[in-house]
């Protein structure tokens, strides 16, 4: 085993190669890597207004406030994050939704992810059955890890059951996180 002890590599054309397909590259623990190495793509949104939802009927929740996106994936306008091109992989993302009926008449609801237009999970809370069981406002959400390709595309939808057949809300904020959405690339894996 042989040591260069230098102060910067710098490659003659615009790659540097360390080792080979079959080789194991160590990095010491303790070591503080920088630069290329970071979880992205990734990004976050938020509403930062009160969304309307009618009664027992899904809707896509479009969080129109993004707090950053480091690859442009994510559209304020349709609530859509697209995997960017080259950005394969697997994708910690979490999301929640606040629901929210002033009238107190919330006897359900429901919080979905979606992939490609179709639903991969789904959060429930069923509160039915008539008297006492109705609520005014509760968090759902959830923390997933998946596989993506580029170009698939995830979105959040929710639904929720009111007593009265009307109208309630998922919560958004011009402050707070109440409704969120976000991803990011793993790394390492």
């Amino acid at each position: 085993m042989s040591t260069i002890t230098v102060n910067t590599i710098e490659p003659v054309g615009s790659t540097l190669t360390v080792g080979s397909a079959t080789d194991t590259v160590t990095v010491p623990t303790g070591a503080t890597i920088t630069g290329a190495i970071s979880n992205t793509p990734s990004f976050s949104a938020r509403l930062n207004a009160d969304q309307t939802l009618s009664d027992n009927s899904y809707t896509k929740i479009v969080f129109n406030t993004e707090v950053y996106d480091t690859d442009s994936g994510y559209d304020t306008s349709t609530g859509r994050y697209t995997i960017p091109s080259g950005k394969g992989g697997k994708y910690s993302i979490s999301y929640q939704l606040l629901l929210y009926d002033a009238n107190g008449q919330l006897t359900g609801g429901r919080a979905s992810l979606y992939k490609n237009g179709s639903s991969l999970e789904e959060q429930i809370l069923d509160m039915e059955g008539g008297g006492d069981k109705y609520f005014y406002n509760s968090t759902m959400g959830t923390n997933i890890i998946l596989d993506l390709s580029a170009s698939d595309y995830i979105e959040v939808y929710g639904r929720g059951n009111t007593l009265d057949s009307g109208t309630f809300v998922i919560d958004g904020d011009t402050n707070a996180f109440y409704s969120f959405f976000q991803a990011y690339k793993l790394i390492g894996v």
